[in-house]
């Protein structure tokens, strides 16, 4: 931040002022005095002298006193520097006047020097706090606009990673992925890992940043590349067991991350799943509506641990909801936290908007929250069984 000194401009028109000024501040090795026996150089010279208090006569041949007081104020780069006039008379009415035009202090001249050197330097301290605030301030925009910049640049590349929606086929795929502005660490995808299984699977990193979606991809990238050896991706606990002892929080910024990974069996027509501290998935069909979850720890916590999977039948056609918690666990104004049963009962039963489900559903908790963006990242798939 930078370092300012106190610099004072006095604005008089009688040297004798000028001279009396100077021996009064002379013994002030951090006071600099600057001179302007001429009104009509007044604003350039505060300008160039980086005035951080001005003293000013109100009596002056070719201006008003208090005409340039308003000049000063009118000036962008002026317009907070303290200002004290300096008046021959003590005058009520002049002294209201002058606060009115909007001067900071008033002085009869000439005053004590005691008292002239504690007013300059309670002014000149108020308005170099106010210049060093600022830069703070316009030092913290720059970086929240960088971090903005990278943070969105980030998501891009998380979304980059995305698979292209299914359109046709036994299975069919769709998916919204909306981050919020401090990006969450969410990710998806689905792939099938043989002409009869198809994976799908979506984790949640804890925390908010470019931090955890980088652990987001890495995690990604593994599942989709089928990288962990000697693990058998047909085998959701596996994949979880196998995850886990990759990504010990230990060794990556102490962040872990929930996980549901599920495979769908096309020929038995079964879907294996297993979940580490994830929300349930949602199935739906003509039967009703099934949770699908399983008793796991989050991934990441402790190494060595069991990790358990479980099965469901897809009795004709059906449609799977993954998702992370940023799609429900939203708060309104009344403190009200969405519950995972509204999603479900919200899913189940479509509103008639002529938009698709998901998009309706992004719409609903942008008018819960009452602001256009969420505080966490709004991820969800949508998976068709025919």
């Amino acid at each position: 931040m930078k370092d300012y000194s106190i610099e004072v401009l006095l604005v008089d028109d009688q040297p004798m002022v000028g001279e009396a000024v100077r021996r009064m501040l002379a013994p002030e090795s951090d006071i600099h005095l600057h001179y302007c026996q001429n009104p009509a150089e007044a604003i350039p010279r505060a300008l160039e002298t980086g005035a951080t208090v001005i003293l000013q006569d109100l009596v002056m041949p070719d201006i008003d006193g208090l005409d340039l007081v308003r000049f000063f104020r009118a000036h962008p780069k002026l317009k907070d520097v303290p200002l004290i006039v300096l008046s021959s008379k003590e005058e009520p009415v002049t002294k209201a006047e002058a606060f009115a035009r909007g001067a900071n202090d008033y002085l009869v001249k000439l005053p004590d020097r005691i008292e002239l050197v504690a007013r300059i330097r309670y002014h000149s301290r108020g308005y170099i706090n106010l210049l060093q605030r600022n830069e703070a301030y316009a030092a913290l925009l720059k970086s929240q606009q960088q971090l903005a910049s990278e943070v969105a640049r980030a998501a891009q590349y998380v979304k980059s990673l995305l698979p292209q929606p299914v359109n046709e086929g036994l299975v069919r795929t769709d998916w919204r992925f909306i981050p919020s502005t401090q990006l969450g660490g969410d990710s998806f995808g689905y792939n099938w890992i043989d002409p009869d299984h198809f994976a799908l699977y979506l984790l949640d990193v804890c925390g908010h940043g470019v931090g955890s979606a980088l652990l987001s991809v890495s995690a990604l990238n593994v599942l989709r590349a089928q990288s962990l050896p000697h693990i058998d991706f047909l085998d959701p606990a596996a994949v979880l067991a196998g995850m886990n002892e990759a990504f010990q929080m230990q060794l990556h910024d102490n962040l872990y991350f929930t996980l549901w990974y599920g495979v769908f069996d096309r020929v038995e027509r079964v879907l294996t799943f297993s979940s580490g501290g994830h929300p349930p998935a949602l199935l739906m069909n003509a039967g009703g509506t099934q949770q699908l979850s399983t008793q796991n720890f989050i991934v990441g916590g402790f190494p060595g641990k069991a990790y358990v999977s479980d099965q469901v039948k897809i009795d004709g056609p059906s449609r799977l909801y993954l998702f992370s918690d940023g799609v429900y666990e939203v708060e309104g104004p009344d403190e009200n936290m969405w519950s995972l049963e509204e999603l479900e009962e919200f899913l189940a039963n479509p509103r008639d908007t002529g938009i698709a489900d998901m998009d309706a559903l992004y719409t609903f908790l942008q008018q819960k929250r009452c602001a256009p963006e969420l505080e966490d990242d709004f991820s969800i798939m949508k998976v068709f069984f025919d």
